[in-house]
């Protein structure tokens, strides 16, 4: 009986020495195998004297400088500096608009006075006015109508007032005293083409009321999408210019008045941007179309793990416009095929001055926020390793050494 225990108790330790040469093994190939989330800090500091030659990547030091550059760079340009407001629709004709022409000739009527159709008007006992409303007038293809001795008229391009003067004018000697009133009945030319992410895209007549952009936008029947992830395009001649939706509903003075041919696009842009290493949650954060700023960003995915960030080590990767580099920068860099400059933003959370500079440096859509590991982290990992594999090996063989004595 005490040579069957002992035996049992030689090949209880021989298992346990064997369960901890495999530990020892396990921990060594896991320690081999263990790698960080991301690049350190270290690493990334490096980027921009790695060989990944063609890449080019430049680092820049967050300061409040930069932060400066890059928020000027960021202003859009708004619809009132580059557009204004268009001109009010009925004050100038354009060809295919419709006229309605009403001339009136002073008693006695010389010109006009037996002229069938005629208004007569009493204006004393012994003398009447008289008005001749003649048929509506199309503007033709070459801008002109055609009045009885009047002749042909140039509409298109002129105001209703101008068109009232020249008939005036020619009538003079040949009418007595008379007097002309030109309406635009029907509008034809004064036009904006709504389309995009609409409810209904159409050709929106603009009036003597003179509709403004929320005017036209609402008569297509509104935005489909949240007005948050809507981008407005507005296309006037050769000008081109965008701005967030939510921009113009906040601004009155973006609400400009629009003009004949102007086409309007509701586009939906959802903007976001990518937060990855040591954050508080990894993943795509939308953002609205009039953007948000670093501490915003931070905010939005749980700020960073106090167990793993390196706060030394935050970075923003961007493809940046050239325009919010320092020249000197800008000069040696190498642009990507669409004209843009590999950047790493750093910076430094641990110094407080950066919190201030956080609040204006605005992010773009798909930038990535970075956060590295500190240095300290991958210790602890490969501890934590150890003390899952190892200890569980060492209390068996404790049993057993307490079980043999």
């Amino acid at each position: 009986m005490i040579m069957m225990n002992s035996f049992r108790l030689s090949g209880l330790r021989a298992i346990a020495g064997k369960g901890t040469l495999l530990a020892g093994a396990g921990v060594l190939l896991s320690a081999c195998a263990m790698s960080a989330a991301g690049p350190s800090t270290k690493m990334v500091n490096r980027a921009q004297d790695a060989p990944l030659a063609d890449s080019n990547i430049k680092i820049i030091d967050v300061s409040d400088a930069v932060a400066r550059q890059v928020l000027a760079s960021n202003r859009t340009a708004s619809f009132s500096s580059m557009l204004g407001d268009g001109l009010v629709a009925g004050s100038v004709v354009g060809r295919g608009d419709v006229l309605d022409i009403a001339i009136w000739e002073a008693p006695p009527a010389a010109l006009f006075g037996t002229a069938a159709g005629g208004d007569s008007r009493q204006l004393s006992s012994t003398s009447t006015a008289r008005s001749t409303s003649l048929p509506e007038q199309m503007v033709s293809s070459e801008g002109v109508i055609n009045i009885p001795f009047v002749g042909t008229v140039v509409a298109a391009g002129r105001s209703t007032t101008a068109i009232e003067r020249e008939i005036v004018r020619r009538l003079s000697g040949k009418a007595h005293l008379p007097q002309v009133i030109v309406r635009l009945t029907r509008n034809s030319s004064s036009n904006v083409t709504v389309v995009g992410d609409v409810a209904s895209s159409a050709r929106v007549p603009i009036t003597a009321k003179g509709e403004r952009l929320l005017d036209i936008l609402a008569a297509a029947g509104g935005v489909r999408q949240p007005i948050g992830k809507m981008t407005i395009q507005i296309t006037r001649g050769q000008q081109v210019v965008s701005a967030p939706l939510a921009a113009v509903i906040s601004d009155p003075r973006q609400n400009i008045r629009l003009q004949a041919d102007d086409v309007v696009t509701a586009l939906y842009q959802p903007f976001s941007f990518t937060a990855l290493g040591a954050t508080g949650r990894n993943d795509e954060v939308s953002f609205e179309g009039t953007g948000i700023t670093l501490a915003q960003a931070l905010g939005r995915f749980g700020g960073v793990q106090d167990q793993r960030a390196d706060a030394r080590g935050a970075f923003i990767f961007r493809l940046e416009d050239p325009a919010a580099l320092d020249p000197v920068t800008r000069q040696n860099a190498r642009l990507t095929p669409d004209g843009k400059v590999p950047v790493i933003y750093r910076f430094n959370l641990k110094d407080p001055a950066t919190f201030f500079i956080a609040q204006s440096f605005p992010i773009r859509d798909k930038d990535v926020i970075y956060i590295s590991n500190a240095p300290f982290a991958d210790i602890a990992k490969f501890i934590s390793v150890i003390t899952s594999t190892v200890l569980p090996v060492a209390s068996v063989a404790s049993v057993a050494a307490t079980t043999s004595q």
